[in-house]
Formats: structure tokens, sequence, C-alpha cells
């Protein structure tokens, strides 16, 4: 891909975090951020790789993908200290979250990034050179990409496979932030990604950065 002169001022950081419906191009529109504003980028994959660098565990992201904890589970950490997953003994529910919280802010702390979703828009919403935006699109625009990239065999069970994870994602979201995953007054920019290219929503973004 090419790189694109569009880098903003190194002495003012900046953090991009998306927050996306799935199948509305959030990662891929993250990369092409990273790539034309030469900064790193997260997503569960790397904040797991990056934590780990950081000293914390990589399982508080591999092992829980923004899922609201179970009643069942909370119930029995509560009671017990213990969960169905050895791995959750010491940082499960709320302490895990925490933890996730605690890595993201260190990893804004080293310079200009972009994460996409685990609620950092709102771990890092004291952040002041935060830019926190939303992806949507119609379900029907989504379903056609999920398919397009091999995660779903055909349209319906694509919409099937985007209305779960947007279901786990609003659950994890408003449980741990105390606001409402998706509405519009919780972030600087909200764009419909059926309408533009993922050049042209890039575009949008680094304008608003620069600003």
């Amino acid at each position: 891909m090419a790189t694109h002169s569009n880098n903003v001022n190194d002495s003012n950081s900046f953090v991009i975090v998306i927050g996306r419906e799935f199948g509305s191009g959030g990662r891929r529109i993250g990369k092409i951020l990273s790539n034309r504003l030469g900064c790193a980028y997260y997503d569960k994959e790397l904040l797991a790789e990056a934590a780990k660098s950081l000293g914390f565990t990589p399982e508080i992201f591999n092992e829980h993908d923004e899922k609201k904890p179970s009643m069942f589970n909370t119930f029995f950490q509560g009671v017990y200290g213990i969960t169905q997953n050895y791995h959750d003994t010491t940082v499960g529910g709320t302490a895990l979250y925490k933890e996730q919280s605690k890595a993201i802010r260190k990893l804004a702390e080293k310079g200009s990034c972009i994460i996409v979703g685990r609620t950092a828009d709102y771990v890092l919403r004291d952040h002041p050179g935060l830019l926190s935006v939303f992806l949507h699109s119609p379900i029907a625009h989504r379903a056609a990409k999920i398919v397009e990239r091999g995660e779903a065999g055909d349209l319906q069970s694509a919409m099937e496979k985007a209305r779960k994870h947007d279901r786990d994602r609003e659950s994890y979201y408003n449980y741990y932030t105390g606001r409402r995953w998706g509405r519009a007054s919780n972030y600087h920019l909200s764009l419909d990604a059926s309408r533009l290219s993922d050049e042209e929503i890039a575009d949008i973004i680094i304008k608003c950065v620069k600003r």
C-alpha cells in the first residue's frame, strides 16, 4: 500500500479509536490510517502482543473478545474467586477489564496510535489527543463484506453472524462504560461506511486529527 504524506505534528500525540458494527471495515480503515499517518495500529491480536511486551498477561486480550461476563461466571467469581476457566482465576470480570484498560493507557502513552474496539474511546476519554470514531452501515452491506472476506458462506448466515457480534459488542461496551454503544453523542465522528470508500473515510478522519 502506498504511503501518503499526512504526518501530524509529532509534538502533539493523538489516538484514534475506532468502534464499529461487525463487517463495517474498522480493521481495514484502521490499517489505512496507520499506514498514512505512520503510527502504530492495535487490534485484538496486536493489543495482546503489545500488552505482553509491557509486562501484562496476553490472556487479558486473547481470551476475552469484547463479551460481557456471564451472570454465572460473575457469581462464582464473587463468591469463590474462581471461574470455569483456570486462566481467569486472577484476572476475571471487572479485574480483567481494569488490566486491559491499564495496558491500553500504557500504549497510548508510548505515542500516537490507532486502536480498534476494546472500549478504548471510554478508557482514553481524558486523553487530550483522542479522536473517537464509530463506523456503521446497513446490515445487507455488511453481510456482503463478510461473505466477500470468507467469514460466511451466504448472506443469511453473514447477517446472523453480524447481529451476534453486534449484540456481544453492545453488551460488553454498555456493561463496562455505562454508555450506549453506537450512540452518536458518545463519539466525535459517526460514519456510514456504505456511503464512502475506505480511503474517503480515512481522509475525513485524518482531516479531523489535523484539526
